[in-house]
């Protein structure tokens, strides 16, 4: 577990991954999940926090995604482990540039607007939770991505057939097809 609070940059501009501290004893463990002032100290970008949200996940394999938003995410586990993808959908060079990591209680990542997020549990019972500084609507457009596109090349590590997954998320276009997103959309206008 990192012994100092660490934010570094990633292939993604303004995608960051954030070192956490964790301090157990024998009754379990505590962290500071989200700390403004010491974040933004280290390069984390300015967040102002409007929604907290949490999706509970039972089963190992639950994977989800991928999907772009018009707000920035922070996003860490209360418990267990994921495996994370993120891909940028924005408009620009990045387009299509892909990075994973996986994401434990003492690791957290910052996504900016536009970078499409998905996960897949890889223990049962995880609670992945994300902050985000835009309210969501049913207005709002999204940006998706198909979750096995062999383009991106990404390695989940429990396969499609054995993974649990949506129709939805399994019938979002391929990159190709793809239209990149503007990354600079008013987040209060309508979508």
């Amino acid at each position: 577990m990192p012994k100092d609070l660490a934010v570094r940059t990633t292939p993604i501009p303004g995608f960051f991954e954030i070192d956490l501290v964790v301090h157990g004893d024998n009754r379990g463990w505590f962290k500071e999940n989200y700390q403004k002032a010491k974040m933004e100290a280290l390069g984390l970008p300015t967040f102002e926090v409007v929604q907290n949200n949490f999706s509970y996940n039972e089963e190992v394999g639950a994977t989800r995604g991928l999907h772009a938003e018009p707000w920035e995410k922070f996003i860490s586990v209360a418990n267990g482990r994921v495996f994370g993808a993120w891909v940028d959908l924005r408009a620009g060079d990045s387009f299509g540039q892909v990075y994973t990591t996986e994401i434990t209680p003492d690791k957290a990542v910052f996504v900016p607007r536009g970078v499409a997020n998905g996960y897949q549990t890889l223990e049962s019972n995880v609670t992945y939770t994300y902050l985000v500084n835009a309210h969501w609507s049913p207005e709002t457009k999204y940006t998706f991505v198909n979750l096995f596109d062999s383009t991106l090349g990404i390695n989940w590590p429990i396969p499609k057939e054995k993974a649990v997954f949506s129709d939805k998320d399994a019938n979002h276009p391929l990159l190709k097809d793809v239209t990149p997103m503007d990354p600079v959309r008013d987040l209060g206008s309508k979508q």
